[in-house]
C-alpha cells in the first residue's frame, strides 16, 4: 500500500512540475477573453476536456510506446542520422505554436490597436481548443516518463486526475496574478518562447536540459520582484503634511 501511495505521489509532484509552463499559457490564453466570466469557464473546459485526452490516451498505452518508433530519418550536412518519431514531430509542431503565439501576444500588448473589443463569439471556442492542444503537446513528455516510471496503467491516471485537478485550482490565480502585472506578462511569454525554442530543438533531436531553463526563469522572476518592490519603495508616497497650530493673542479686555 506505501509503494503505492509513493508512486501516486511522486507522479503527481512531477506532473505538476512539469505542467508549470502550461498552467502559465493556459492563463495567458484565457486572458484573451475580456469577460472574466468566459475566461474562467473557457479554462475549465479546456482543462477538462485536455484531463479526458490524458485518461484516454493512458488506457491504450501499449500504443503510446509506438509515439518513439521512429518513421523516417534525416541526414544533416554533417552526416549525422536523426531518426523521426510522432513524438518529435509533436514538440517540433508544438514548440513552433508557443512561440508564434507568445511572439503575437507581445506584439499585441505593445500594439495601439483595440482589436480585443471586436472578439467574436467563436473566440471562446478558440481558446477551449487551444487549451487542449497545448496541454497534449506538454503532455507529451509527462505521459511518456510515467509510462517509464510505473507500470499500473490506474496509478497513471490517479496521479494525472490528481495533477489535473491542482492545475484547475491554480490557473485561474496564477492567470489573474500575471494580467495584473504587465512587466511580469513579459517575463511569462519569453520564458514560453524559451520553452518553445526547447520543444523545436527536440524536435530535431537537440536535447536541452530543461533545468536551465528553469534555473534562467527563476533567476529572472527574482530580478523582477526586487524590480517590482525596488519601485514601490521609490514611488512617490504621499507625505502627511504637519500642520503648525497658529497661535493667535487675543487680547481679553477685562
Amino acid at each position: 500500500m506505501s509503494h503505492i501511495l509513493i508512486s501516486v505521489f511522486v507522479l503527481t509532484v512531477m506532473e505538476i512540475v512539469l505542467g508549470i509552463d502550461n498552467i502559465i499559457f493556459i492563463g495567458l490564453l484565457s486572458n484573451n477573453l475580456e469577460d472574466k466570466k468566459k475566461a474562467n469557464i473557457a479554462r475549465k473546459i479546456g482543462l477538462v476536456i485536455a484531463l479526458g485526452v490524458r485518461v484516454v490516451a493512458l488506457l491504450f498505452v501499449s500504443h503510446l510506446a509506438h509515439m518513439t518508433t521512429p518513421l523516417f530519418s534525416i541526414t544533416t550536412d554533417e552526416g549525422l542520422r536523426h531518426a523521426v518519431s510522432i513524438r518529435d514531430i509533436i514538440l517540433f509542431a508544438g514548440g513552433l505554436f508557443l512561440i508564434h503565439k507568445s511572439a503575437a501576444e507581445i506584439h499585441e500588448m505593445f500594439s495601439d490597436d483595440d482589436g480585443k473589443e471586436q472578439e467574436t463569439a467563436g473566440t471562446m471556442a478558440k481558446v477551449i481548443m487551444q487549451i487542449v492542444l497545448v496541454d497534449l503537446v506538454f503532455s507529451a513528455d509527462s505521459i511518456l516518463t510515467a509510462i517509464g516510471l510505473v507500470e499500473e496503467v490506474w496509478i497513471m491516471i490517479a496521479a494525472v486526475v490528481l495533477s489535473m485537478g491542482i492545475m484547475f485550482m491554480l490557473a485561474g490565480k496564477i492567470s489573474d496574478f500575471i494580467d495584473t502585472r504587465p512587466s511580469l506578462k513579459v517575463l511569462a511569454l519569453a520564458f514560453l518562447i524559451m520553452i518553445g525554442t526547447m520543444l523545436v530543438a527536440e524536435g530535431t533531436g537537440v536535447h536541452i536540459d530543461k533545468t536551465y531553463v528553469y534555473f534562467a526563469m527563476a533567476f529572472a522572476g527574482i530580478v523582477e520582484v526586487l524590480n517590482s518592490k525596488i519601485n514601490i519603495r521609490k514611488s512617490p508616497k504621499r507625505k502627511k503634511r504637519k500642520v503648525r497650530p497658529v497661535v493667535t493673542e487675543e487680547l481679553v479686555a477685562v
